[in-house]
């Protein structure tokens, strides 16, 4: 199944190896889900990834770069050739929306689930990533009966 990361989940991946969030990061290549990719994403995750306050204590900002294209080596990358501009509330968030579509994903994992407030309209939900971890196993325990 395929899947879109907010950046939201990679900041608090990266601020605590506590949590849903970097436990979702570090299952990163898996058999279960493929994590989709866009050009602005990517941007995006670079812009937000880089910031000082979202660099851990002894990183630094060539490594939170390779963290990044380390990401991206792992995603499906995804050409947006349409855009559903505007659809939610804040329009930054539009791009997500823009490239679960595309991909054909059927998940935005996030932890602004408010923010995407009507992509289910387009075959879409926002969850956070304590929900898909058990959705996950919840797929692979019913996949093994």
């Amino acid at each position: 199944m395929r899947i879109v990361l907010d950046t939201s989940v990679l900041v608090s991946a990266v601020r605590s190896r506590q949590g849903a969030s970097f436990a979702l990061v570090q299952s990163i290549p898996s058999l279960k889900f493929e994590i989709c990719l866009s050009v602005s994403l990517y941007m995006e995750w670079q812009d937000v990834l880089t910031r000082q306050q979202n660099i851990p204590p002894g990183r630094s900002r060539e490594e939170a770069l390779n963290f990044i294209r380390y990401l991206a080596s792992q995603a499906h990358l995804q050409e947006i050739y349409f855009n559903w501009r505007p659809f939610l509330r804040d329009p930054s968030d539009d791009l997500l929306v823009e490239l679960a579509f595309a991909a054909k994903c059927q998940y935005i994992i996030t932890h602004n689930i408010r923010d995407f407030h009507g992509s289910e309209q387009l075959g879409i939900s926002a969850i956070t990533p304590g929900k898909f971890i058990k959705l996950l196993r919840g797929y692979h325990e019913h996949t093994q009966h």
